[in-house]
């Protein structure tokens, strides 16, 4: 999540959601994002809302951490239900950061018990947690799993040195294969991250990248372009010109290596920067973003959306567990969004998925502009015929960036 929180309206300290949240709400899943803000390291392209040790003083502690998410875990309950939403159990549970296996593996074990205490879990629910591949242990795993959670989702980024360096990555490529292994052996679902267009990354550091991480035969692979962020260490570098800029044309080259060398692989496309082995195994948390559902998110700077209404919690974990510890909500600003506004999100977060967007969503204008996609060859003309809107390669490229400045987490 971006460490610049949005303008918004005032939000009420009994965190209470107007009545428009009960409409259609039996359509919509429910899950939560639990953000854990502490990093041994920042990196030098991160903008997400994150602290290393040495940053934080008193009242947040990674110590305290785990009891003050769980306040929101409880505040989160009782506001919804206070709000008159009916109960429904957690389709996806997804702890990101930051890095949450930073904290011991027991501390979001404890968090993830009281989520499902109050809520439960659907049949076939997915619990995810994100890991540096230095920050887990053969046993942490196993806890992690023993406590239910289903995946982890792993930073690795790069398989080249010197491209890690230039990311501030505190990895070696060696470690990312044992702890593949590791997850494996605690019955883990694997994911791994790739971050393609870094400064002095080569056409073939990028291919050995990707070659090396199919190797170790991941269930899911997530290929994120570099975004250069204001006010981060790497914007500064490129600056004052101590590494190169980002290229476009890099990126869209870098894309089409991926999407041929990870399909061939046996993973399939079903969202703008993510493959998935099987349907199943395709990452339900975001799919849960995509398509409008509802979730909760918990801790400092962490987004929420529930039926239209969003906000958006304060973003220093000392001022968040203040609020907290007083019985009054997180939350720093909230937004409800008007039919229109909803509408286009919808149109352009379900366009990036692999199942296309319904033609007959679309308006008249839309539906006649189609024509023009389809010339610009963004859109392929076969799936349109068949009444979906699905995006070609050419297409994806450019609606890659997008979503990011729309979904905050």
């Amino acid at each position: 999540m971006p460490s610049v929180l949005p303008l918004g309206d005032p939000a009420p300290a009994d965190g209470l959601l107007p009545p428009q949240v009960l409409d259609g709400v039996e359509q919509r899943k429910f899950g939560l994002y639990v953000h854990i803000p502490f990093c041994a390291v920042r990196c030098g392209y991160c903008d997400f809302n994150t602290y290393t040790a040495t940053e934080l003083g008193g009242g947040a502690s990674q110590d305290a951490y785990a009891s003050t998410a769980v306040s929101e875990v409880a505040f989160a309950a009782t506001a919804l239900e206070a709000s008159g939403l009916p109960h429904r159990p957690l389709s996806t549970v997804f702890f990101g950061g930051g890095t949450p296996t930073l904290l011991p593996a027991e501390d979001l074990a404890e968090i993830l018990r009281a989520a499902v205490g109050y809520w439960g879990l659907e049949p076939g629910a997915e619990v995810t947690s994100e890991a540096n591949p230095d920050s887990v242990t053969p046993e942490s795993l196993k806890v992690l799993a023993d406590a239910g959670f289903t995946r982890v989702s792993f930073g690795m980024q790069s398989a080249v040195p010197h491209v890690l360096k230039v990311l501030d990555r505190t990895h070696t490529p060696s470690r990312v294969p044992l702890v593949v292994q590791w997850a494996r052996e605690a019955g883990l679902s694997v994911s791994l991250d790739l971050i393609y267009g870094t400064p002095g990354e080569s056409m073939e550091d990028w291919e050995f990248s990707l070659k090396t991480a199919l190797s170790y035969g991941p269930d899911h692979i997530s290929a994120y372009a570099l975004i250069v962020e204001d006010g981060t260490k790497l914007a500064a570098q490129i600056k004052r010109g101590q590494v190169p800029g980002i290229d476009d044309d890099d990126h869209a080259a870098k894309y089409e290596l991926a999407d041929k060398l990870i399909s061939s692989a046996g993973l399939n496309w079903y969202e703008v920067s993510n493959w998935s082995r099987t349907p199943d195994q395709a990452c339900k948390h975001n799919l849960a973003y995509w398509r409008g559902d509802d979730w909760w998110g918990i801790g400092p700077g962490a987004h929420s959306h529930v039926g239209g209404v969003r906000w958006w919690n304060v973003k220093h974990p000392t001022a968040y567990a203040s609020r907290l510890g007083a019985g009054t909500s997180p939350a720093a600003g909230r937004e409800t969004l008007d039919a229109g506004t909803r509408e286009v999100e919808r149109i352009m977060l379900e366009a990036r998925l692999g199942t296309g967007l319904a033609v007959d969503a679309l308006d008249a204008i839309g539906r006649h502009a189609m024509a023009g996609l389809i010339a610009d060859e963004l859109v392929d003309p076969v799936q349109a015929f068949k009444g979906r809107l699905v995006l070609t390669l050419k297409g994806r490229l450019l609606a890659d960036a997008v979503v990011r400045r729309i979904l905050p987490d």
